[in-house]
């Protein structure tokens, strides 16, 4: 199975809205093919950046059509209530010619069970077995996979080719240290933007799914380039990676929270992509409070980098 899709760079796309608070597909197609002319290897949608929960399934699949009909290479976020629904969602991915598939646990029902996951994820990786996929974990889902279930998946389905761990340096270590060390066709992807070094240089990751990526697309492929030449030994690298997250940490560090994409759509707009002002539900937004201290530190971080770069 080519695991090549999940060895690069690739941003968790959100979705735009239109006036209306529909999504907006003309912007996310636009915004995706401006990423990967930037240097991405892929995108990912619809993760929690996509704001999966809030759009119907019909709405996500048309994403997916749209992204994958502009010749952009796409991974499909399986996140679903049940999994009938992770299930379609797989399907159409491998119908319409996605690349791959970022595997959700199952949420709400019976969510902390082992057996409830084994065959959840099961379902998922059956419904496209030629599309290599990625379990991601993240305590938000509220489990964590471990080695155990990820190898006895693996036995009975080999497009299960990696991890995308979103729960940290300790998670990080352990998928490191467990899971992908024990097979090199295994591959791990950095999925929280705080620990992009962590990953590739203590824990041998090979891609990187990112966040902040969508509004600094040009400095986050910086340091993904820096991080893998920092592992390949590269001692001037290492510096200059922990020098550039170190400049990111504050921005970074939203990818870490319940408000992730209001922040990165805000730092959209302050990009000039308009598209990003609106949310799906209304009351969702930044305070005042929030918008002055994601744009001070904004400013913050381009002055730096402008200085730092040149």
């Amino acid at each position: 199975m080519d695991n090549s899709i999940f060895t690069g760079c690739m941003p968790a796309l959100m979705t735009p809205c239109k006036a209306d608070r529909t999504p907006d597909f003309d912007a996310l197609v636009r915004t995706g093919q401006e990423l990967i002319d930037a240097g991405m290897s892929a995108v990912v949608y619809c993760g929690s950046m996509g704001d999966w929960p809030l759009l119907t399934d019909v709405q996500r699949m048309e994403g997916v059509s749209r992204l994958v009909a502009a010749g952009i290479p796409t991974v499909v976020g399986t996140g679903a209530i049940n999994s009938a629904s992770a299930v379609a969602h797989a399907a159409h991915a491998a119908k319409v010619g996605a690349q791959g598939l970022m595997v959700i646990p199952r949420v709400l029902s019976r969510g902390t069970s082992a057996g409830a996951q084994a065959a959840h994820f099961k379902a998922i990786l059956s419904a496209a077995p030629d599309l290599p996929a990625v379990i991601y974990n993240s305590p938000y889902y509220g489990f964590a996979t471990r080695a155990e279930l990820f190898f006895a998946l693996r036995q009975d389905h080999p497009n299960l080719i990696g991890f995308k761990e979103f729960g940290g340096a300790a998670d990080l270590r352990y998928a490191a240290e467990y899971i992908t060390s024990a097979d090199d066709s295994v591959t791990l992807m950095v999925g929280v933007d705080t620990n992009v070094y962590h990953g590739f240089v203590n824990c041998g990751a090979t891609g990187a799914i990112t966040g902040i990526g969508n509004a600094l697309p040009k400095e986050v492929l910086q340091l993904v380039e820096l991080c893998k030449q920092a592992a390949a030994g590269d001692v001037t690298a290492r510096l200059k990676a922990k020098e550039l997250e170190e400049a990111l940490g504050v921005l970074s560090s939203f990818d870490e929270g319940a408000d992730l994409v209001l922040y990165y759509k805000h730092l959209m707009v302050l990009n000039g992509n308009a598209e990003y002002t609106l949310h799906f539900n209304e009351t969702d937004a930044l305070s005042a409070s929030q918008k002055q201290y994601v744009e001070n530190q904004y400013k913050l971080f381009k002055g730096w980098y402008a200085n730092w770069s040149a």
